[in-house]
């Protein structure tokens, strides 16, 4: 299964939660999941909805069977269940000034402001590499974003500062926020901790993760009446600034 979705160049996210779909069903089952049959699947399915389990497990399932196993007939019965969209948690300019001062250290305050300031997922901030900022044309390169895409993301005076700040202090060789190992770069898992602990520090009790701070680059966007739908790299003439608290933009 795990080269299935190799071959189809998945997301890291995405493998990662249908093994956890199919190993679910296999504790379910108490038996290899292979062997489960349509019915097997109807009361794993009315055990999750009593449960109230949301992954995409319907959808791993059928890869699973369908793409794996060549048994596509096995789920045939299984039924899609779509959850009511919820409006995402948006922080104010000046909590997300406060979210990024109470960072546990430079590096994550400079990590969670690209998050913030360039309105980037969590699993491209932590793949950026030093040869990524281009303050020439004042762009961020992105390599292998959402569904393997690379792009572009604006880069703000203020952010550029920020960044600068961290290496003066650091010098990142390659990546440019290394973990432990500088080998490696730091993980989603650990900037994500970082997010929390900032939040926690800063007193904001909204729920907030890096993805939060995404959600409120483009909503501070939108305040500003700034078109998000429009590409990320705009001509240097025209391309619109950022929002602006106090501590990055």
């Amino acid at each position: 299964m795990i080269e299935d979705m190799t071959v189809r160049r998945m997301s890291s996210e995405t493998p990662r939660n249908y093994i956890r779909a199919v190993k679910n069903l296999a504790i379910f089952l108490g038996r290899s999941p292979d062997t489960a049959t349509a019915e097997d699947l109807r009361l794993f399915q009315l055990h999750l909805t009593a449960t109230h389990v949301r992954p995409p497990t319907v959808t791993a399932l059928r890869f699973f069977f369908g793409v794996t196993l060549d048994r596509a007939d096995a789920t045939r019965h299984l039924t899609f269940v779509h959850e009511p969209r919820k409006l995402p948690v948006v922080l104010s300019p000046d909590e997300v000034a406060r979210l990024l001062e109470a960072a546990p250290g430079v590096k994550y305050k400079a990590a969670l402001g690209v998050a913030y300031g360039a309105g980037l997922r969590v699993s491209e901030v932590v793949s950026l590499k030093v040869s990524d900022v281009d303050s020439t044309r004042m762009m961020l390169r992105v390599e292998r974003g959402k569904g393997g895409k690379d792009r572009h993301a604006m880069l703000s005076p203020r952010l550029l500062e920020l960044l600068r700040d961290w290496w003066r202090i650091a010098r990142p060789p390659v990546w440019l926020f290394p973990g432990q190992d500088p080998i490696n770069p730091i993980t989603a898992r650990q900037l994500d901790r970082a997010c929390h602990a900032a939040a926690q520090t800063a007193e904001i009790a909204k729920r907030v993760t890096p993805h939060t701070l995404r959600h409120s680059f483009a909503t501070h966007l939108l305040e500003q009446n700034i078109d998000i739908r429009v590409s990320s790299t705009p001509p240097r003439s025209t391309r619109a600034s950022p929002p602006t608290p106090s501590a990055t933009s």
